[in-house]
């Protein structure tokens, strides 16, 4: 393996995202928070779950279920809320929808440029605001990624948040590359790329959307609190949900070809030093008793 490419959310950071600001385009920001959760609650997505606890932290009643819900991978989600069609999501989808997002794109443009993940809210396609959530960077993220490239990997970091949010990230841990904007059925296609590029990737990943790449790639490590998908399609298990714990199995598994190379070395040396010899003495011998 040469190359490394890491999955963001759960990855590279602790996978726990939280909100950090409400911005209405009209109304009061508790009003925006209630919509939101509401459309929300039936999605699995981390973002998600952090608008709604964000929502019970403030005791807001989200009153309704949303009905035909559906989820739009990379985009956001639609779901009816009391009779209105409300759109949640990134500025993909509101622009793809037609909605007005120009009184917030600046202030969307200045979160992601902090790391940061804005999510536009609309419903009957007028703007109600932007929630904003951010998910922090582990620990010890930084340092497994300088081990690595002390290693002489190239490490890339895939994800499919905005360009900004992206590069922020990724120059906080220290990454070669970043690929932003990624959707999650094109995540094993970019593994396709670099490979196709003569890289050998190794995948890194830990969510149901990597499951592709992790079994595209030359070999898959799923972080130990991954999905069970992820688990199934990779090669390699981390029992720990730690970064750190990848160069040390790259650490591991060289020091063990290492000592496979040796083995081999010194078993061909033997052989081709006392088969020879121990051939002579045996031939030595069958004179000797002949005579």
């Amino acid at each position: 393996v040469d190359t490394v490419v890491l999955d963001k959310t759960g990855t590279v950071t602790k996978g726990e995202p939280a909100v950090t600001e409400v911005c209405p385009a009209g109304g009061t920001a508790e009003g925006l928070l209630t919509i939101a959760a509401a459309v929300e609650s039936i999605s699995q997505h981390p973002l998600a779950a952090a608008i709604v606890q964000a929502a019970q932290e403030k005791k807001l009643s989200t009153g309704k279920q949303p009905e035909n819900f559906e989820l739009l991978p990379g985009r956001g989600l639609r779901a009816v809320l009391s009779g209105r069609t409300v759109l949640a999501g990134n500025r993909r989808l509101m622009e793809e929808s037609g909605v007005d997002i120009s009184t917030l794109s600046e202030k969307a443009d200045a979160l992601a440029g902090q790391g940061e993940t804005p999510m536009f809210f609309a419903a009957d396609g007028a703007l109600l605001g932007l929630i904003s959530v951010a998910d922090p960077v582990k620990e010890t993220s930084a340092a497994a990624i300088a081990r690595m490239k002390q290693q002489g990997l190239r490490v890339v970091l895939l994800t499919g948040d905005s360009c900004a949010a992206a590069e922020h990230i990724g120059a906080l841990v220290g990454v070669d590359e970043v690929i932003p904007e990624v959707l999650p059925e094109e995540k094993a296609v970019h593994v396709q790329k670099l490979e196709a590029a003569g890289r050998k990737v190794m995948m890194v990943g830990d969510g149901i959307n990597d499951a592709p790449a992790l079994t595209r790639a030359e070999t898959g490590i799923a972080i130990g609190a991954g999905a069970d998908v992820a688990l199934d399609a990779a090669d390699v298990v981390l029992v720990r949900s730690d970064l750190a714990d990848v160069p040390a199995a790259v650490r591991l598994s060289r020091a063990v070809v290492r000592n496979i190379h040796q083995n081999l070395f010194w078993a061909f040396f033997y052989n081709a030093i006392c088969i020879p010899l121990a051939a002579g003495v045996f031939i030595s011998l069958l004179g000797w008793k002949l005579n």
